[in-house]
């Protein structure tokens, strides 16, 4: 535990209140880090009994326990947690790994409120803490206001009534039993008129249980609809308790009415809660297994298939970024009311034999659910075969494929639907969902906006491949397995590095991973973002250790995905990595690829224009290689342009090629822009970029990118190749071994 003092609830912080368990003192640190950043108050112990003593003195607003533990394991402490008295409903998230589908499972029976895959989607944890504070929170104030009107049954909304026998079934009610029906407090009202305002099906169910009563003496206790007279519907409870006399004949009943329709309301509401998701209505992630277990009992007893679809939206985030929060909700509200209306019965084979009573049973577990972010489900209780699951499948994207206005806009989304089916493809819940991920997932791969139904054969070749990569690449930022290469930037005029290129690699055990075999993996599946973040911090580190070490005062370039740019918090996170480390915003560089650029133009541009007010470059990565216009450079605050490595390749013997190049130097030369050309590999293609005066060089020939350490001591001891023999003499344009010796560095031959 990171504190030996323990927190008082008055000592406690208006900031959400997290308690952190986790044996990994490494993933307990990381974790703990990333949520303090994102504005959690978190305390960390690391097993748990130690978590069960802290909570005998404080109640956290959530607890986020590591499943597997060596003493008391995750669900231990969530099963003896959920025994004391004030935590049965505090929120309790439950880390996993992630493919642990039975600790999943588990969790759930514990009294779990979710579950999370353990990796370092910091943000994606957030968000999910922050759904379970906001729900809680939620069910917390409904259940005050249920214990308010308990506590005030006796002074509000409730009035006595008594009923002889003897008077004809005359019922004499008291002015507030009076006013809980809505009529004044003199008013004369029979028994037949207060049954004439219950509806008939209530109606119906109060005069079966009052003639119970009557016959047997007992007390009478139901909750009775009435229609007022204003046509509102309201609930009243009915309790009242037989009268006999000295002969010990039941004589009449005498008791009490009151108006319970708010708490009621209060109670329908946290069952919602429990059980369907806020936004959307649909049922939620509990809900829709209850009726996915029950639809598979259903199955299996008689003898039919049962499926299960997993729709994941294609475009979801993009529309979300670009038109903010509530546009995203107004889209998953809608998605939501079309995929409802494309489950529908006829759809459903039912066999003859059935009774009529289990097949109402069996298309009341039919749904449409939320698994939460943009992820649906549809339960599919009773399909012939897979055509019948085809047909919906269909009809799902046809319907998504619809226009969709939000945020008064016109927007377009799709979805990649994975179906499996009971019993072929799984024989529990747990690998239906499993497998209809699979098979989702190849229907991205594939393109999108497709259906694929699941087959072994998903899970084999490449595609398993992908997979194991996937959650290879997940851990590999727990482990610490990514590391920086720094390849240089050179100045050939003066013979100096004037800056440096940061690359990502992979150290995958013994093999170095390049970046061109998992950034694709990690833009698909969204690690790009923590992963870039990682990358802005450690340039801001690196630039602070060679500063201490050698005075490094250049820039790191770091190239950064378009999705980065989208973001909100991007000039947040920079200023703070730099404050960290204590270097100036200029320590960083900003790299985009030019086609990226363009696509994402107008999103792009305000957070352009914010990082040039605080001092960042941004440069354009793989220049020449776009198809837009030239006129955006004059807009835009660019401060470097890239000239892509495939016209510096054959520039000495491509005429087209050193044409193209020597447009690019003199258009960045007329806006005042630095142009670096990439990828020079040999002499040949330095002497032609030198006579089109090109400054700036960046490649193989000069050096490959280098961990830090390395590049430190090429700095050190290593300087450019020599002149070649074209280069005039005296002045900037000459290199000489007299140069490069009053430079302090070493020529090399």
């Amino acid at each position: 535990m990171t504190s030996s003092v323990f927190p008082s609830a008055d000592s406690l912080p208006a900031q959400p209140e997290i308690l952190l368990v986790d044996d990994d003192t490494v993933n307990l640190m990381l974790t703990a880090l990333a949520l303090r950043e994102r504005g959690f108050g978190v305390v960390e112990v690391d097993g748990g009994e130690k978590a069960l003593e802290l909570l005998r003195h404080w109640t956290p607003d959530i607890v986020v326990l590591d499943a597997m533990m060596p003493g008391l394991d995750g669900f231990e402490t969530c099963q003896e947690l959920r025994n004391r008295s004030g935590f049965e409903n505090v929120p309790v998230l439950m880390l996993t790994g992630l493919d642990d589908d039975a600790s999943i499972a588990r969790a759930y029976q514990v009294g779990a409120t979710d579950f999370f895959v353990k990796a370092t989607q910091w943000s994606l944890l957030a968000g999910r803490l922050q759904y379970l504070l906001r729900s809680s929170r939620t069910r917390i104030e409904l259940e005050r206001n249920r214990a308010k009107l308990a506590r005030a049954q006796d002074l509000a909304r409730m009035g006595s009534f008594d009923w002889r026998r003897a008077r004809g079934g005359g019922v004499l009610l008291s002015p507030e039993a009076l006013r809980v029906f809505g009529f004044g407090p003199t008013e004369q009202i029979g028994l037949r008129m207060l049954l004439r305002m219950v509806p008939l099906d209530g109606r119906r169910t109060l005069s079966k249980e009052m003639h119970r009563a009557l016959r047997q003496g007992n007390v009478l206790t139901i909750d009775v609809p009435v229609v007022l007279q204003d046509m509102r519907l309201r609930i009243v409870h009915v309790e009242a308790e037989p009268d006999f006399s000295e002969k010990g004949h039941n004589t009449g009943y005498a008791g009490i009415v009151q108006d319970v329709t708010d708490r009621r309301q209060a109670e329908d509401k946290i069952r919602e809660l429990a059980n369907f998701d806020a936004l959307t209505g649909l049922p939620n992630r509990r809900q829709l297994l209850w009726r996915a277990e029950r639809a598979l009992e259903h199955a299996r007893r008689l003898q039919h298939p049962f499926a299960i679809l997993l729709i994941d939206l294609d475009r979801f985030k993009l529309i979300n970024d670009r038109l903010g929060h509530s546009a995203g909700d107004e889209l998953l509200i809608e998605v939501g009311r079309r995929l409802r209306a494309c489950v529908r019965h006829s759809d459903q084979v039912v066999d003859g034999t059935i009774e009529a009573a289990g097949v109402r049973a069996h298309r009341a577990l039919e749904a449409v659910g939320r698994l939460g972010g943009d992820e649906f489900v549809a339960l599919l209780p009773e399909v012939s075969d897979t055509t019948d699951t085809d047909r919906v499948a269909l009809r799902i994207l046809e319907a998504l494929r619809e226009p969709i206005f939000v945020g008064g806009r016109e927007c377009f989304v799709t979805a990649s639907v994975g179906m499996a089916l009971f019993p072929q493809h799984g024989s529990s819940v747990v690998d239906l969902l499993r497998n209809a991920d699979a098979a989702m997932y190849a229907a991205k791969r594939q393109g999108k906006d497709a259906a694929i139904i699941y087959s072994p054969d998903l899970l084999s070749g490449p595609a398993r491949d992908n997979l194991e990569m996937e959650t290879a690449l997940h851990k590999a930022m727990e482990r610490d397995e990514l590391v920086l290469h720094y390849q240089p930037k050179i100045d050939v005029r003066t013979s100096r590095m004037v800056g440096v290129e940061a690359l990502m690699r992979w150290q995958r055990g013994n093999e170095l991973v390049p970046p061109g075999q998992f950034i694709p993996l990690a833009e698909e599946t969204g690690l790009i973002v923590p992963m870039s973040l990682w990358l802005l911090r450690q340039a801001a580190k690196q630039a602070r250790l060679w500063k201490l070490a050698f005075g490094f005062e250049d820039a790191i370039a770091v190239n950064l995905p378009t999705r980065m740019f989208e973001r909100s918090d991007l000039v947040d996170n920079i200023h703070q990595y730099c404050a960290a480390y204590e270097v100036p915003t200029s320590a960083i560089q900003l790299e985009i690829i030019e086609n990226h650029l363009m696509n994402n133009l107008e999103v792009v541009i305000p957070t352009l224009h914010r990082l040039y007010q605080i001092g960042i470059e941004i440069a354009i990565d793989d220049f020449g290689t776009g198809y837009s216009s030239l006129a955006y450079l004059t807009q835009l605050p660019i401060s470097e342009l890239k000239i892509d490595k495939g016209f510096v390749k054959d520039i000495g013997t491509s005429a087209q090629n050193l044409a193209v190049v020597q447009a690019i130097i003199a258009l960045g030369r007329s806006l005042g822009m630095r142009v670096v050309a990439e990828g020079v590999e040999n002499l040949r293609q330095q002497d032609e970029l030198r006579k089109a005066d090109c400054r700036y060089m960046q490649g193989f020939l000069f050096n490959k990118a280098l961990p830090p350490d390395e590049l430190q001591a090429w700095l050190e001891q290593t300087v450019l190749p020599r002149a070649a023999p074209w280069m005039g003499q005296g002045g900037d344009n000459e290199y000489s071994e007299d140069l490069l010796r009053a430079a302090g560095r070493r020529p090399f031959h």
